[in-house]
Parts: structure tokens; sequence; C-alpha cells
């Protein structure tokens, strides 16, 4: 394992939940549900049962993700304690949750703040599933974590194996059709919008999932096969077909895609989102 897959492997340590700016991101979530309740009365059971009756980050989201996933064999009693332990044991992944949410926040036009993330967007609900599932796989826990993966995409739609590697401030916008496979990587500041593959090529066995370098977005129905890398900062238009390694700084287009522009060193694609040509 190179460099960059070993630091998505062990998100960083430093950055765990209790610093400023975390604790900024969970108090505007309480603060925006507490005046939600006061504008729509009808959300009042939901709002306190997901957010204002728990003191934590890790209860918050343990109590979202176990509402949206349960079902006769995973009941939401059962859900909720797994995850606020694992939670528990891997703060760091509470810390990348943080991240997620600002990421989406700051990048999707249409979302008007953190809450709406936390509480409505299945990308996201799918993505703090996946972390979970990846803790349970690291702990040798592997059907555990494959029956999580499975009920996951039963509800939202999105399939990411639990031994995929995922970074923080990650974005899978729409959610509805990605996959992403058991070598796969993907590292920090990842925009993936709808119905994205980042699968393999065939029956072949080892590392055969793409790698997904910092800061690219990944447009819509974009399909990325094999052991292959997406370069830093680098762009794949919707509906592409890559077979081959992108350059950093690239945009990539066609199927096959080939290179049809070459990005500004200063541009991060998965920040600006603009999806043109």
């Amino acid at each position: 394992m190179n460099r960059a897959e070993a630091d998505v492997a062990q998100p960083d340590q430093a950055a765990m939940p209790g610093t400023r700016e975390d604790d900024g991101v969970w108090h505007d979530i309480r603060r925006a549900a507490q005046d939600l309740v006061r504008h729509e009365p009808i959300l009042q059971a939901r709002l306190h049962a997901l957010i204002l009756a728990h003191a934590s980050p890790v209860a918050i989201v343990a109590a979202v993700l176990a509402r949206r996933l349960a079902c006769e064999e995973f009941p939401e009693t059962a859900l909720r304690p797994l995850m606020e332990d694992i939670l528990h044991a891997h703060p760091a992944i509470v810390a990348q949750i943080a991240a997620d949410l600002a990421a989406v926040k700051e990048r999707d036009p249409a979302c008007p703040d953190s809450l709406h993330v936390l509480l409505n967007l299945k990308g996201f609900h799918a993505l703090q599933t996946y972390r979970i599932a990846h803790a349970l796989w690291q702990a040798g826990r592997s059907e555990l974590a494959f029956a999580l993966s499975n009920q996951a995409s039963a509800v939202f739609a999105v399939d990411i194996h639990p031994a995929a590697r995922i970074g923080s401030g990650v974005m899978l916008d729409h959610g509805t059709g990605i996959v992403i496979g058991e070598t796969a990587v993907v590292e920090d500041k990842v925009s993936i919008l709808q119905n994205v593959t980042l699968g393999g090529t065939g029956k072949e066995h080892g590392d055969r999932h793409p790698k997904i370098r910092y800061g690219v977005m990944i447009g819509a129905g974009a399909k990325i096969l094999g052991n292959i890398e997406i370069g830093m900062m680098s762009k794949v238009a919707a509906g592409s077909v890559v077979l081959k390694a992108v350059p950093a700084h690239c945009t990539v287009a066609g199927v096959p895609a080939r290179v049809v522009r070459h990005q500004p060193p200063d541009s991060c694609p998965s920040v600006e989102m603009d999806q043109t040509l």
C-alpha cells in the first residue's frame, strides 16, 4: 500500500471530535433543529428523537442511521447501540462525518444547512453507514459488515464494499446507483455524483479497483474500471468510461475517456462542481 492509500486507511488521529470546528457543526445542527421545531411543529417528534434528545454527535449519528436502516432483521433498538459502540471506539470517524457534512453544505447549492444533510440526504447516510461497516471489517467482523452494507444498498441504492478505503470531506451527491468496489481508494475532498461505478474489469482478483486522488470530481454516470489512478484535482465528465490512468489536473471525457482539458494548478474540481467542459 502506498503512502496515499495508507493515509486513507488510517484517518488523521489529530482531528478528533471536540475540536472547535467539530463542535461548531453539531451546535449549528442543534440550533437549526430547535428553530425548525418552532416553524414546523409536525416535525417535533422526529427532531426530538433524532437530534434534540441526544447530547453527543455519536448519539445523534447513531440515531439517524439506525432509524434509516431499521428493518425486521435489523431492529432500530439493536442498530443504535451497535453504532454508538463503534463510533465511541473510533472517534476519528466522527471527525470524518463532520468533514463530510461541511463538504456537502459547501458544494451543494440546494443544501440549506447541515441539518438538512444529516436528516435527508441518502448519499451522506450511505457514506456514514460504510464508515461503520468498514470499522467492523477492520475488526474482523466481516459477516456483520457485509450484512450492514447490503442493508444500506437496499435502502439507499448505494453499494460500497466495506473493505474500500474512503477519506474525509467526501460528497456522494444524490447517491443513487453509486458502486465502489472492494479495493477502491477514494482520498479526501472528492465529489462523486449519481450512477458512478468504481469497478473492476472482469473476474481478476487482488488489487483491481480505481484509486481516486485528492480533489477529484466524478460526473454522473461515469464508469472508472480497473486498478487505475485518477490523478489529484482532475475531473471525469458525466457519462465517461475511463479505462486508463488520468494525469493530475486534467479533465477527461468520452467513451473511452481521453484528456480534453488541462486544469489550472489552483483549481479544485470537487469543490467547484463545474460539470461543463
